[in-house]
């Protein structure tokens, strides 16, 4: 789920101030020094405390001006620690950064609600500062609501191995490969992101996978002084979420999943599926603009005009009228500048006028939009959202699940024809762990057989994660119970009154919605 781009920008440079981050080069070190006294049954790892201090005055000047931000809402920044290896309970750890937001006036406390914004790689501390202002009021007045970055994102001993240049080469670099000569330029820029990274962690690069995440979050819980967990997870956060479930079915109070992640699907079935998505997506939007009573801005057919204007691009690429910026937009930047507005229909104005004024000779709308996808801010540094998302994923996916350059190409090809705007550069995506040389910890099959009503909700247009994939995951589960909102856009909660209702008595009263309530756009 992407954040405002404002309150990121700013909150990413804030906690960075409120708080010091260690060197997972010296923890990892350590690792290394301590796993010879691993005795042969190690012991359960202990939940260490949070130490929380007040950064409420910081925060509050952050987000002053911000919608919700009149919320009487109090902040504190916290720091523990987490085994690197939950299997040496004695070994080194790593530091977990998290927030957590207070809403005066609480009355009969359930406990915490821990949030995760997906990605992976989105900061959960980010998260929890936007969703503060958002919240129906009634779920914040029963819980505290706490965000925290995972293991490798953004302030919990970051992934940091893909240098700012080579990434501005990723989104610049061709998003449509169906030649060998594109194709070679694009999955080169793949080898040189793995090659930068094994060359930075080497074997510590496997450390940041879902599963020990998973087992973070129990620590978490039991360090915020809760029996059990009441989640929210968004996105790649429903697998985060149904991975806890899986392992600790009996430590779950409530968990809403929500625009879920295919857990049926294989890597190539979720590409086509993401690249199949998106097309639909970019249908209703160009749907939506062409029904204006003032007009389309791009014209009658969006489609061929984006494609018209990445042809154009390719030939001479746009600039912007932004002072000082010396990118220009390349269909790379244009197509992610596309996807990146189909997360939310609230974007979807912004995406119209950007592509009509790129259209005339000004990028400047398609460059911002593109930025805040990938992280990128002002001063030309990025987050370290790409690094961490490459990095668990790839930790996350079997080595027998990877592609060679020769069937990723073919399947670009092929794609291509089906899915014109975003088939082959899913394709091609299929390549990256392929050449990722770290250790692998796949994600379990998951029916969290013992564990409470687990509410999933998926969204009848969402781009990013098809409606199917909420399907599967509510079936897979053994408690699973499937929540659909007939709108348009990645996640539904807290979009609708029919959804918000549904999920608030849910989190509130632990009372699931009938199986396959549809709530209506």
């Amino acid at each position: 789920m992407r954040l405002r781009r404002g309150l990121l920008a700013a909150s990413t440079g804030l906690l960075l101030a409120v708080t010091g981050c260690s060197s997972f080069t010296d923890a990892s070190s350590s690792a290394d020094a301590s796993s010879s006294a691993a005795t042969t049954t190690p012991a359960e790892p202990e939940a260490a405390p949070i130490t929380w201090t007040d950064c409420d005055a910081e925060i509050t000047e952050l987000i002053a001006g911000t919608p919700g931000s009149e919320r009487d809402l109090a902040f504190e920044c916290g720091r523990t620690e987490v085994p690197i290896d939950h299997d040496e309970a004695d070994g080194a750890t790593l530091p977990l950064f998290l927030i957590r937001a207070q809403l005066a006036g609480q009355t009969d406390r359930i406990g915490s609600l821990l949030v995760n914004p997906g990605g992976p790689g989105a900061s959960g501390a980010d998260f929890a500062l936007s969703l503060a202002l958002s919240m129906p009021e009634d779920v914040l007045r029963r819980f505290d609501l706490v965000g925290f970055d995972p293991r490798g994102v953004g302030l919990s001993t970051p992934v940091e191995c893909v240098p700012a240049d080579l990434k501005d080469r990723l989104v610049a670099a061709e998003p449509r490969p169906t030649t060998q000569q594109q194709m070679d330029e694009v999955l080169g820029l793949t080898d040189e992101v793995a090659e930068a990274c094994t060359e930075e962690y080497g074997d510590a690069l496997g450390t940041f996978n879902t599963v020990d995440t998973a087992r973070d979050v129990d620590l978490l819980r039991e360090s915020l002084g809760d029996e059990q967990l009441s989640f929210l997870g968004y996105s790649y956060g429903t697998t985060l979420g149904s991975t806890y479930a899986e392992l600790f079915p009996q430590n779950v109070r409530a968990m809403v999943l929500d625009a879920a992640v295919d857990p049926d699907a294989d890597p190539q079935g979720d590409a086509e599926a993401r690249a199949a998505g998106l097309e639909a997506g970019f249908d209703a939007f160009a749907a939506n603009c062409t029904s204006l009573v003032s007009g389309c801005p791009i014209g009658a057919d969006p489609r061929t005009f984006v494609q018209d204007l990445m042809t154009a691009a390719s030939a001479a690429p746009i600039a912007s009228s932004t002072p000082g910026e010396t990118r220009t937009a390349t269909p790379g930047v244009i197509l992610t500048a596309v996807g990146a507005a189909l997360y939310d229909t609230s974007s979807w104005p912004r995406l119209s006028q950007s592509l009509a004024a790129a259209s005339t000779g000004d990028a400047a709308g398609l460059l911002s939009l593109a930025d805040a996808y990938t992280g990128r801010l002002d001063d030309g540094t990025y987050t370290n959202r790409l690094d961490a998302n490459i990095a668990i994923t790839c930790a996350d996916t079997p080595e027998d699940r990877t592609y060679s350059e020769e069937q990723v190409l073919q399947l670009a090809q092929d794609w291509n024809q089906r899915y014109p705007l975003f088939g082959a550069g899913a394709a091609s995506g299929l390549y990256t762990c392929g050449v990722w040389d770290a250790a692998r910890t796949p994600l379990p099959e998951r029916d969290a057989e013992g564990s409470a009503p687990i509410l999933v909700v998926g969204t009848a247009g969402d781009p990013v994660t098809p409606l199917p994939g909420a399907e599967d995951l509510a079936g897979d589960l053994t408690a699973g119970t499937l929540l659909v909102w007939q709108g348009q856009g990645h996640t539904a909660y807290p979009k609708t009154d029919c959804v918000t209702a549904a999920v608030n008595a849910y989190l509130i009263d632990l009372t699931a919605p009938q199986d396959g309530l549809t709530c209506p756009a």
